[in-house]
């Protein structure tokens, strides 16, 4: 084939009816141009910080110093290879994951069923949470109630996400992301701790009286939970990554396109690859940080981040550092991290169960407006997202034990999504486009990773396995 010929190819796409479009896959950008491409990474980093790496990572600090060190950083490492391959399908397929999910055999849609229940308990106890522990922020500053507080942050930001689009939230995301993980990290630099303690914790380990209730969700959020992985395929969609560009309905036929197209989606793969790496490195500078922060400040007081005083206690963390200034910037770091996490959070549980119920509806013949994305969208948004939320923390009212449920889950599903996403990677994706061993082996060990923990979790919690001593 000349050159010229290669230049003028484009996927040969079939649409339902078996008419062929010329749509062709775009190349994927080069050189700096590639950097105005980061934005699914950045929210996928952002979605979870405001529990993983803001709350827990200092509660973990507090309660057990640098010895679970080597927990966080195979967290965080093997969290890229699941969302490696998440981002895979997408940009591979134009697909979201869970169009993937779908075409695993076996009794119908049984793969939407098990991903969308347990979210539901999640997607509620995590806007509650994250919403509360803003508010322990604005009453430093406001006075007023907690509950005041925590319903007005989940309207308004819901509000936010109701009326605005994908991009809005990629770029508060993002500016937010880069401000927060600058000012924790400089502040850890100032106060580095002996390097032959922290290094110690690099040596895996159990600490005495460990609480896995506390382990197993600081885990499941770091960088992101099972929804966040796969909330990374709805961003790259939005983003129009690779095959996504072509705006199909349905997954990307690879018998229908040419050896050229294949190319150009490695190279989308690629860039989707160095995008979530930057991420990843973002996260774990974060996560070190508040470890460090937390063990050297909190864990000699024994502070603990929790419930009605975490904006308090976490603002001690530069307060002890700078003075009134550092502490009432670290209060400003919480509301904003946690309001712009909450917006993150509301922003992908809409998309992930507006697609999953388009998916269910369609599979029994439902049509019309409970089939329409965007409605959907906004009807999760309304109930599931700002409702519920309010009302189970005017119940409960306690922002750390939500976020606890919520990880706990979170961390118990990442098996899950990551199993189920190698098989659809495997099964759709043509060879050139699969993962290679090493990717492959490290997605496996990722998921026995979370496995092993939320295993050792549900034999503590049924007394199996006994602990003494407690969290706070």
């Amino acid at each position: 084939m000349n050159r010229d010929s290669d230049r003028s190819s484009s996927a040969q796409i079939t649409n339902q009816e078996g008419e062929n479009t010329s749509q062709q896959i775009p190349q994927a950008p080069e050189g700096w141009e590639r950097f105005k491409w980061l934005g699914p990474s950045f929210l996928w980093m952002l979605s979870a910080a405001g529990s993983g790496e803001l709350l827990f990572t200092p509660r973990i600090a507090a309660l057990y110093g640098y010895s679970l060190l080597w927990a966080l950083l195979a967290a965080v490492i093997l969290k890229w290879f699941i969302n490696n391959e998440v981002g895979r399908f997408s940009v591979c397929t134009g697909a979201t994951i869970l169009e993937g999910f779908k075409q695993i055999p076996g009794p119908k849609n049984w793969t939407i069923w098990l991903i969308l229940l347990p979210q539901v308990v999640v997607a509620i106890s995590t806007v509650a949470g994250l919403a509360g522990a803003a508010s322990t922020a604005l009453i430093l500053v406001t006075g007023g109630t907690v509950k005041l507080w925590t319903v007005i942050i989940i309207a308004v930001t819901a509000a936010i996400v109701f009326m605005g689009q994908y991009e809005v939230v990629e770029k508060i995301s993002s500016i937010i992301g880069i401000g927060r993980t600058l000012a924790v990290v400089a502040a850890a630099i100032f106060i580095f701790p002996n390097v032959r303690q922290l290094a110690a914790g690099l040596v895996p380990q159990i600490p005495q009286n460990v609480q896995y209730q506390e382990i197993l969700p600081w885990l499941g959020f770091m960088l992101a939970g099972a929804a966040g992985l796969m909330w990374y395929s709805y961003w790259v969609e939005a983003r129009g990554y690779g095959a996504a560009s072509l705006k199909q309905e349905q997954p990307l036929d690879f018998n229908q396109i040419s050896h050229e197209q294949i190319k150009r989606l490695q190279g989308w793969v690629t860039l989707m690859s160095l995008s979530n790496t930057l991420a990843v490195v973002g996260a774990l500078l974060a996560a070190l940080a508040f470890l460090i922060l937390g063990g050297e400040l909190l864990r000699p007081q024994g502070l603990v981040p929790k419930e009605q005083q975490v904006a308090e206690i976490l603002g001690s963390l530069l307060g002890d550092i700078w003075g009134p200034f550092g502490f009432w910037f670290m209060v400003a770091i919480v509301f904003i991290t946690f309001c712009s996490t909450t917006l993150s959070v509301q922003d992908g549980f809409g998309r992930m169960f507006a697609d999953g119920t388009q998916i269910l509806l369609q599979g029994f013949g439902v049509q019309g407006r409970w089939t329409n994305e965007k409605f959907l969208q906004r009807f999760y948004i309304i109930v599931l997202l700002t409702v519920l939320p309010i009302a189970i923390y005017l119940i409960f009212g306690e922002p750390v034990s939500l976020l606890k449920i919520a990880g706990g889950i979170e961390a118990a599903h990442i098996p899950i999504v990551t199993g189920l996403t190698l098989y659809v990677n495997h099964r759709m994706l043509p060879k050139e486009l699969r993962p290679s061993k090493f990717i492959w082996g490290g997605t496996v060990i990722a998921g026995i990773f979370f496995a092993c923990f939320a295993v050792i979790y549900l034999l503590q919690l049924t007394g199996i396995i006994g602990t003494s001593g407690s969290g706070s």
